[in-house]
């Protein structure tokens, strides 16, 4: 019986989808590398990138003129991204929790 997952994070996909992917950690379209080993900056990569561009695009209708960009990091850098870019020499701030904790 398959196991579902209904925890926050990546969602269920279908078996077929999971083994396209595992097969292109192995062979990349058949250029005997993994896709995780040829540099995001290679020519194979870019049709990767267009093509999750234009599906961020169409699944959340993103207008004309607007760009997506792909950041690694997760909640702790999506909390601290817009403090940080204020930030020019020092800061101060409350130690509230866990949060404040995280960023000392």
């Amino acid at each position: 019986m398959k196991k579902y997952n209904f925890n926050a994070g990546p969602s269920m996909l279908p078996r077929e989808v999971i083994e396209k992917t595992a097969q292109q950690c192995l062979d990349f379209n058949g250029s005997g590398l993994s896709l995780m080993e040829i540099s995001h900056r290679a020519k194979d990569f870019q049709p990767v990138v267009d093509e999750a561009v234009a599906l961020v695009k169409e699944l959340l209708n993103v207008p004309e003129g607007y760009s997506v960009i792909f950041l690694g990091g997760g909640a702790s850098l999506e909390f601290c991204m817009i403090p940080y870019n204020f930030l020019i020499k020092k800061a101060a701030y409350l130690n509230t929790g866990v949060w404040a904790k995280k960023f000392r």
